[in-house]
């Protein structure tokens, strides 16, 4: 085995442990969420707002952060991000904790997106950097670390919500944990760009602007639905379980629990499927199966809206991922065109909390889910966008 190959390897392992942190962070704060609502006592319009705080952060990363990596590198554009994100959730939680005015807390939730933006364009760059180190497509795996992370978070925040540990307690030992989890997984990072990447930096910068491919931009708004698909699940799904079917505010997150453990799944199990299938059929098929989970989470009993929660995972496993690898289906437009596809994609956490805020305020949370539903058939028209580039093909979808 050579040097490059165990530095790839290495890296990767670096690369998925990072994906697994964000994800372990960010559903550390989603599972104390209804706790969140019930200490400030808001409505559902009013935490939407408090959401869109976090979305309207990250908006503001992302489109910075290819420039931040291309000069300072993936690996301390992660940091960076951390050293963003993780001081955000430990302020919130503990202005929480003092019941403050939402104007008080709504800095710290959007210094939250803003590292979280950050943070999620530079390990995705990283992630295309290692599966050209590698010669192989491993995407779908590191955002399976990152679900396996959500998985892990939200288990444990439910067992601290049945415990009734103070938020206060519980999140900023979850941003100590995952601190020291991204210093060591980005260490191991391949140099962010190498001889060959400044390159194609460069004669990416000389083409035609991401903005008007068109491709590009439906990938992002492929993206875009998976990313609702996914976001309204994190945010609103454990609080459709308990104002919709009465349930305990932990048998709420254990319900998104089992959202993220199929989602995960879903992404470990999705390559061969991709392999043998390609991108179209599959997620097209995945994209129809969140349509039916939606359903049976809106209209079933309390244990069909738990089965539902699983098919709506596992439908909402693969579109992000495989957006990501669509848009890097060229290494020299990659860099560019990732920035692209993940603002689009991350547009939906910008509307996401807002429409379904304020459809619970009228219709009730787990009503305003449907919507859900809608976007996912609007997204199975455009999902022949994602079919890999000619040239292209042998490397990624091998």
């Amino acid at each position: 085995m050579t040097a490059p190959s165990l530095a790839s390897k290495s890296a990767r392992n670096g690369d998925l442990l990072v994906f697994g942190a964000n994800g372990f962070v960010f559903a550390s704060w989603m599972s104390r969420v209804p706790d969140v609502k019930q200490l400030l006592d808001i409505t559902a319009g009013q935490l939407s707002l408090l959401l869109l705080a976090i979305s309207i952060g990250s908006l503001c990363g992302l489109p910075l952060a290819g420039r931040i990596a291309h000069r300072l590198g993936a690996s301390t554009t992660v940091r960076l991000g951390a050293l963003l994100a993780l001081p955000g959730i430990v302020l919130a939680a503990l202005a929480v904790e003092m019941h403050a005015p939402l104007l008080l807390i709504a800095p710290a939730m959007v210094l939250i997106g803003l590292g979280i933006g950050v943070w999620d364009v530079a390990q995705n760059l990283e992630g295309t950097i290692i599966e050209r180190a590698l010669g192989r497509a491993i995407m779908p795996w590191f955002h399976a670390l990152f679900s396996a992370g959500t998985v892990v978070g939200a288990l444990i925040g439910a067992g601290l919500t049945w415990l009734r540990v103070p938020i206060g307690i519980h999140l900023p030992v979850a941003a100590v944990v995952t601190l020291i989890a991204v210093w060591w997984g980005t260490g191991r990072f391949l140099p962010a760009f190498d001889e060959d990447a400044g390159d194609h930096a460069a004669a990416a910068a000389n083409g035609r602007s991401p903005w008007l491919e068109p491709r590009t931009l439906l990938i992002g708004v492929m993206v875009l639905a998976a990313a609702f698909t996914e976001g309204v699940a994190n945010d609103w799904l454990a609080i459709a379980f308990v104002e919709g079917y009465g349930l305990d505010n932990s048998l709420g997150v254990v319900a998104l629990a089992v959202f993220l453990a199929f989602m995960t799944g879903g992404r470990i199990a999705g390559a061969p499927l991709l392999d043998r299938y390609g991108r179209v059929v599959v997620l097209r098929l995945l994209f129809a199966a969140a349509v039916v989970g939606c359903l049976l989470v809106v209209f079933g009993s309390p244990w069909l809206a738990f089965v539902g929660a699983a098919i709506w995972g596992v439908g909402a496993s693969l579109g992000f991922p495989v957006g990501m690898s669509a848009a890097a289906d060229d290494p020299a437009r990659a860099p560019v065109r990732l920035s692209v596809v993940s603002t689009i994609g991350y547009g939906a956490f910008l509307t996401g909390p807002v429409l379904i805020g304020f459809l619970g305020d009228h219709f009730g949370v787990l009503r305003a889910l449907l919507v859900v539903g809608a976007v996912c058939l609007a997204a199975i028209l455009v999902v022949p966008v994602a079919r890999p580039l000619p040239a292209s093909e042998p490397e990624v979808d091998r």
